[in-house]
């Protein structure tokens, strides 16, 4: 047992209002400089949608993620024969049109215009040629279009949905959508890290942390293409890579993440993992409907004794330990099981949870009369707008299993809820739902707890990151005291 500690999220989609305040506080805090105008490392989307970049999940064109062959995992996107070929071109490599091109606007016109009869217009102008430009895409023209034939019908998501269940999410009475905001995962098989041919990318021993070392990096963008989620970005001003760091100065100071912080929702729940690291393999090898389960297993019990003392003699700090006993994570993925990793078919094993969103239910109309396909107050998760296989799409490697699972829970508390507090439901049929959905009262109480009522500390158990032990094996520490993670603090530049 090879025990290690790893930082992980979970996101509660039933509770996101899509305001992207986490976006804009991640943009104004690292991608203001020159070359990160297109980079968002969080990001919004709407589902169904096609997402940022374009049809990211479509790993037919993009070739992310791992695939298994003669019985071992093999990067989709690269090899040690293609690494070279591929800095010359590369056909899985998301364009600038995937993304978007930035672009501010010429305000000098506005201010500066001579005096006459019409309103001066300020022009959109391109942040990386200067020059003035249509505007055809953004980051988020996509938002709110749960029904468009654009974007909504083009999401991959749909793959495996039958003509008539495409028909019917398409139907006016039918739309919806919901938001899925997205960071880095922080995998604990990263498909970056092994593309990487200068050893740029690296996972942060201490906390599990993906990073990328600006000074190895040499531009080969072997990470962006195979990176599945597309979080990692190539910064054409300076020529190196760069992703999300999970704010690990932030992490450093036992403060949450920027993105974590302002979120409005209070979707976003931080804590430490323990897990096994020589399953990792044996995981990332498992047939796609067996994936969920078994990275479930390799997640550790931190109330173990045996799992207490492997993992002291990895050199994980008791306190550390004591944070995983309080982790919101572990209940959510371990405990409760109501939380699900996204696309764990690409198998890089992301340690970044959803808990998947409930969804209104079918409705028609017909003259001036509105009916509901349901009658009871909380509808039964296959009368819903989103069909089931969609969301299994998403979250379940294609399987339904763990899904109905996580939603079947989600409703009981509910009804269970509803039950206690307005009284519209008798005891006996929320008593039943809870019964049907493998759910104590007492886990119920706490599901609604942390969900509802959680406080901020509770939400965000940081641990402490002991950076000290890292340091001192590289670095003198009495150097480093005011660095708070970051090793030196002049800005890229090219051929470094």
């Amino acid at each position: 047992m090879d025990v290690r500690s790893q930082v992980s999220m979970v996101f509660h989609l039933d509770k996101c209002i899509g305001c992207h305040t986490c976006s804009i506080a991640c943009k104004n805090i690292w991608t203001d400089r020159q070359g990160t105008e297109y980079m968002w490392w969080n990001n919004v989307e709407t589902k169904p949608g096609t997402g940022y970049p374009t049809i990211w999940e479509d790993q037919e064109r993009y070739k992310g993620g791992w695939e298994k062959g003669n019985g071992k995992l093999h990067l989709k996107s690269t090899s040690k024969a293609r690494v070279v070929a591929n800095i010359f071109h590369n056909p899985h490599m998301p364009s600038m049109d995937d993304y978007y091109e930035p672009w501010t606007y010429d305000y000098q016109t506005l201010f500066n215009a001579p005096e006459g009869n019409d309103q001066p217009v300020a022009r959109p102008v391109s942040r990386v040629t200067g020059e003035y430009m249509e505007i055809e895409a953004g980051p988020n023209f996509d938002d709110d279009l749960g029904g468009s034939p654009i974007y909504a019908m083009n999401d991959p998501n749909l793959e495996g949905l039958n003509s008539e269940q495409r028909e019917q999410l398409f139907a006016v009475e039918r739309l919806v959508f919901f938001y899925f905001p997205r960071i880095c995962n922080h995998c604990l098989n990263p498909s970056c890290v092994a593309s990487c041919p200068s050893g740029a990318l690296y996972k942060r021993g201490e906390d599990g942390i993906v990073l990328i070392d600006q000074k190895r990096c040499r531009a080969w963008r072997s990470c962006v293409a195979a990176c599945p989620y597309k979080k990692t970005f190539y910064n054409w001003h300076t020529g190196k890579s760069e992703k999300c760091i999970l704010c690990y100065p932030r992490l450093e100071t036992g403060q949450a993440p920027a993105c974590f912080h302002s979120c409005v929702g209070r979707i976003r729940y931080l804590g430490v993992l323990l897990y096994d690291a020589e399953l990792i393999d044996e995981v990332a090898s498992r047939p796609d409907d067996e994936l969920v389960e078994a990275q479930r297993q390799m997640i550790l019990d931190p109330f173990d004794v045996k799992v207490i003392a492997a993992a002291r003699k990895n050199g994980i700090p008791d306190d550390v330990i004591t944070h995983a006993q309080m982790s919101p994570v572990y209940q959510f993925v371990k405990v409760w099981k109501i939380a699900l990793p996204p696309h764990i078919e690409y198998r890089t094993l992301p340690m970044l949870f959803y808990v998947p969103p409930m969804s209104p239910v079918m409705a028609s109309r017909e003259n001036d009369t509105i009916s509901h396909l349901s009658t009871d107050l909380f509808h039964d998760i296959d009368e819903s707008r989103v069909p089931m296989q969609f969301l299994a799409n998403l979250f379940g490697a294609g399987h339904e299993g763990k899904l109905r699972y996580a939603l079947y829970k989600q409703r009981a508390v509910r009804l269970y809820r509803r039950a206690i507090t307005v009284g519209d439901i008798d005891v006996e049929t929320a008593a039943r739902a809870l019964r049907e959905a493998n759910c104590s009262p007492e886990e119920a109480d706490e599901i609604y707890r942390l969900t509802s009522l959680c406080t901020f500390e509770e939400r965000f158990v940081i641990p402490p990151m002991h950076r000290e032990e890292a340091i001192q094996m590289l670095e003198d520490p009495h150097g480093h005291r005011q660095s708070v993670g970051f090793g030196f603090t002049a800005g890229p530049r090219r051929g470094l």
